[in-house]
């Protein structure tokens, strides 16, 4: 039998939580890092990882005023552990002294890092010894206020100068769990009720969108195997409706392509408003077969490929789209309120690569639109090079391409602004861009 959350002593949480921290420095991703730990200590490992990467930058500032020369990565990541958990009252899981006291156990527990135990001990008592001056030091520090690489930080203020303070804040708060109603199923009003019945708190949240006061497990949620809902964020719930905007969601002859289909999310919403054919791709053949699984849980159908979007002419049959969703591969620097582990993952460099490769995507899936027809070219990104910047250089570069009405860049959101945002409009969601983008005759 696995042990229980309670029975599991603190110091092996923080041992593994150390070791999916070195993991995502080393270029892991989080999901993948947190994957490899324990199922029993996966929940809790998770929570404090989270609490981390949320307060990394703090932590590292207060290491370079506790250590004269940079540790051991795998000391360092222990250490800067414990100070992102430890450093505010206000925030912290556990009181000061006993995330202290099982992060010197955890090190001297560990054969790798017991001979740094007393390193460990000698930085960590002195911070409880001068916190409050050593705090106030790291306050002149830019990237230990805000908890982004100075890089991040920098572009963010470069590219949305007048609200860079704000989208950085909310990027670091918790996103809610928001549910896409399948309208297939029933209304939204009707959902909400399930809900309600089912003793989940909710709210709705836009046209489709209901957010849930707490996260519950999927299986818990009225109707989810059947596909009454989806997990998916307000602003992602925004891409299906956005494309068919002025198409025949009636017509069964309408020929619509996702792009980079997986997890299948915006997939399913296309097939749940529309009669349409849906081609899906994916360029992972095990991310394909996640596709499969999610449509088939709506109960609902595409052609799902796993296939190269950037390389049409290994898949495409020669009939023109009348809708594409390119949902292309970024930095994703507008969902790290959902995966804070990004901002430290991700590199400065990634943002021009990955430019490139939405670049080449977009220029090589524009010939496959019919004239009259719509894509839409969106990133789950609040970078301008990944936004508002691609669409203008490529609108330059292709005169039968006209920008309709969008939204452009979304900035991350919490319903702490509900009172200024029309009810119509989801007011929880991530940040992201979109562009409506329709091809001209002739």
């Amino acid at each position: 039998m696995q042990e229980t959350q309670e029975k599991i002593p603190l110091w092996r949480q923080l041992q593994a939580t150390a070791s999916v921290v070195q993991a995502v420095q080393n270029g892991a991703s989080g999901t993948a890092a947190l994957e490899s730990v324990d199922g029993s200590l996966r929940p809790g490992v998770q929570a404090l990882a989270f609490h981390v990467w949320r307060n990394l930058g703090r932590a590292q500032a207060l290491r370079k005023h506790l250590a004269t020369k940079l540790p051991r990565p795998d000391v360092d990541a222990l250490l800067c552990t414990a100070l992102a958990l430890a450093w505010s009252d206000a925030q912290a899981p556990y009181d000061a002294f006993t995330l202290v006291n099982q992060a010197v156990e955890a090190a001297k527990r560990n054969p790798a890092t017991r001979a740094q135990g007393n390193f460990v001990n000698a930085c960590l008592r002195r911070f409880l010894r001068e916190r409050e001056s050593l705090v106030e030091l790291t306050n002149r520090d830019l990237v230990a206020v805000w908890n982004h690489p100075k890089w991040w930080i920098q572009r963010v203020q470069r590219d949305h100068p007048e609200h860079w303070m704000e989208m950085l804040a909310e990027a670091n708060t918790q996103a809610p769990m928001t549910l896409r109603v399948n309208t297939r199923h029933g209304s939204r009003v009707d959902y909400l009720a399930q809900l309600l019945d089912a003793g989940i708190a909710a709210h709705a949240d836009g046209p489709t969108a209901i957010c849930l006061e707490s996260a519950v497990p999927v299986q818990h949620l009225p109707g989810f195997a059947a596909g009454s809902a989806t997990v998916q964020d307000g602003a992602a719930q925004m891409a299906a409706p956005l494309l068919m905007q002025n198409l025949d969601k009636s017509s069964t002859a309408l020929r619509l392509l996702d792009a980079c289909a997986a997890p299948g999310g915006k997939t399913g919403h296309l097939l749940e408003i529309s009669a349409a054919q849906v081609t899906a791709l994916d360029i992972d053949p095990v991310r394909c077969k996640r596709v499969s699984e999610n449509l088939s849980r709506l109960g609902l159908s595409a052609t799902v490929l796993p296939k190269d979007a950037a390389q049409p002419d290994t898949w495409w049959d020669g009939i023109p789209y009348d809708g594409i969703l390119l949902d292309a591969p970024c930095t994703a620097s507008g969902i790290v309120r959902r995966h804070p582990d990004v901002r430290w993952l991700r590199r400065e460099s990634d943002v021009s690569q990955l430019a490139a490769l939405q670049k080449t995507m977009l220029t090589r899936l524009w010939p496959l639109l019919r004239p009259g027809g719509h894509l839409v070219y969106c990133t789950c990104s609040v970078f301008k090079a990944e936004g508002q910047d691609q669409v203008q250089t490529f609108l330059a570069h292709n005169t039968d391409a006209v920008l309709l009405p969008s939204p452009g860049h979304l900035m991350p959101q919490s319903r702490t602004k509900m009172d200024t945002i029309p009810d119509n409009q989801c007011r929880d969601h991530d940040g992201f861009f979109y562009a409506l983008l329709q091809k001209q005759s002739g």
